[in-house]
């Protein structure tokens, strides 16, 4: 959006607008407008509220609608802000609309008049896109608890009690529940000398879904060709796919469980030299990642 259009008007009752130089001065009736009335007679506050809940509400109509009269009625920017507002305040992440709604932003505002026709139907097809988008509220419930929890946590810490509700990483320590955050890569990593092998075996680890079949073979040769001898109960830890319903537990491997181990950077004494981990590595089975 440029700042072109959305330029300060004196609207029919003297006081000064937001809507486009270029919009007609009277409505629908023939009547003249206030400073934010819309060609219809509405107030494009209540149009613009109305955009956003019909977006998050689905109604594509609605929606469709409210993007159309603010447009056609010079206020075009409104659109704009709103669905912007909208792809970070009521989406489901990675909803590959905000990316539509940005790309029908440029044309409408910088190839075409947002106004017009064409910048209309970029409003009209931004709004449509959002409404049959997946609305959430994820992002912003999230923040507002988050920030609330704060708030409790440092009223708590005045009065030297416990809070009543705290962050999902509690005591954020060594040796806890997100141990494999501290590598090398942070001070408390560092100083307890967890370097490339304790990456390569705990913080390098993905998701349920495991590495695909090349990342799993490219890792496995990576780890032989290491300067650490990790043995195949090293390469099946770092392979090893979290677990859903407990992302940061560690696996059990060769019947030694990572949370029960004393030194967490070190490999165990009787792990397999170089060139057999090289040869092992280059022809397990996928079953092994």
């Amino acid at each position: 959006m440029t700042d072109d259009h959305r330029q300060a008007t004196i609207g029919a009752d003297g006081e000064l607008s937001d809507r486009s130089p270029d919009a007609d001065d009277t409505d629908d009736f023939g009547d003249p407008k206030d400073a934010d009335d819309t060609d219809g007679g509405f107030s494009r506050y209540t149009v613009a509220s109305l955009l956003q809940k019909a977006v998050r509400r689905s109604d594509e109509e609605t929606a469709a609608w409210a993007a159309w009269e603010l447009a056609r009625s010079g206020f075009a920017w409104n659109v704009w802000d709103r669905l912007n507002l909208f792809v970070v305040e009521d989406l489901g992440a990675g909803q590959r609309v905000a990316l539509t709604v940005q790309r029908y932003e440029e044309l409408a505002t910088e190839r075409w008049e947002p106004g017009e026709w064409r910048g209309r139907l970029c409003a009209i097809h931004a709004a449509l896109a959002c409404a049959r988008a997946r609305s959430s509220r994820e992002a912003s419930n999230a923040d507002e608890y988050f920030r609330n929890v704060a708030e409790i946590r440092a009223d708590a810490a005045a009065d030297d009690e416990e809070p009543a509700h705290d962050f999902p990483v509690g005591e954020f320590e060594p040796d806890g529940r997100f141990d494999a955050v501290f590598d090398g890569h942070t001070a408390a990593g560092s100083e307890r000398d967890r370097g490339a092998a304790f990456f390569k075996t705990r913080g390098a680890r993905v998701g349920p879904e495991g590495e695909p079949d090349h990342s799993a073979r490219w890792q496995r040769l990576n780890m032989a060709f290491h300067d650490a001898d990790f043995d195949e109960d090293d390469v099946r830890r770092a392979l090893a796919p979290v677990d859903a319903d407990d992302p940061w537990g560690e696996p059990s491997v060769g019947g030694t469980d990572v949370d029960d181990a004393t030194d967490r950077g070190s490999r165990p004494d009787d792990a397999a030299d170089t060139d057999e981990a090289v040869e092992g590595n280059d022809t397990a089975d996928d079953d092994d990642a």
